[in-house]
């Protein structure tokens, strides 16, 4: 009888799992961002509403609600992760980071460059984003550098057309915009360390709330 084959690291690797402190702090860290999100939302309608025309309610909106949806989705996911064995919460919560990038698109193509430019670039986003959405719900926990990758390039899309940007928006926006992409991608980093380091998906939490922040303040003050 043949002796068994030796297992290997890629047999025995198994995907680390958060433990319960790490679940309710992440559960905490996105709740609190839920909490913030539905505070903002009416204060971003209401602020689109003063500005002339409809598109700047409707950028706002769309930027809200899907702020909105994102912590949602983040904040159930690490609550009830045992409840999540068929991974459709999983599948949701990294779906609505799609939403979310294009969401911050929306008020600033819409609000700020409007024109061929502006419309362009918003259904560019618009079809990635949902291109995304499929993929991630179809893929599940697979291929998760492609998602990263994919998120990180949407993100800094944003350069295209980043003359037309700095033409028609004031400096402080820029800023703000950049801040919030940097935290966005600086956090990808401790996102990526999940299986080796304990608490960095918190760390990585911390970096979303940052650069949500911070996009709040560019669409608030300076898209809107």
């Amino acid at each position: 009888m043949p002796a068994p084959a030796p297992a290997t690291a890629t047999t025995l690797r198994v995907r680390r799992q958060p433990t319960r402190g790490e679940d309710l702090a992440n559960t905490l860290s996105h709740g609190i961002g839920l909490l913030l999100a539905l505070v903002a939302l009416p204060f971003l309608v209401l602020d689109g509403m003063q500005a002339n025309g409809s598109l700047p309610v409707v950028g706002a909106s769309v930027f809200g609600v899907t702020i909105v949806l994102a912590y949602l989705t983040s904040t159930l996911y690490h609550a009830f992760p045992q409840a999540d064995r068929n991974g459709l919460l999983r599948r949701l919560d990294h779906s609505a980071i799609y939403l979310l990038i294009a969401g911050t698109y929306t008020p600033v193509l819409l609000g700020v460059l409007r024109g061929n430019a502006g419309w362009i670039m918003l259904a560019v986003i618009w079809t990635l984003a949902v291109a995304g959405v499929v993929f991630k719900l179809l893929a599940g926990a697979r291929y998760r550098k492609v998602s990263v990758a994919l998120y990180v390039a949407m993100g800094w899309a944003a350069l295209a057309v980043i003359q037309p940007l700095w033409t028609h928006m004031a400096p402080g926006g820029l800023a703000w915009m950049f801040a919030g992409g940097i935290a966005y991608t600086a956090g990808v980093v401790f996102y990526l360390l999940h299986e080796r380091m304990r608490y960095s998906h918190l760390v990585w939490h911390l970096f979303v709330l940052g650069g949500t922040v911070c996009h709040f303040v560019m669409v608030f003050r300076y898209a809107i």
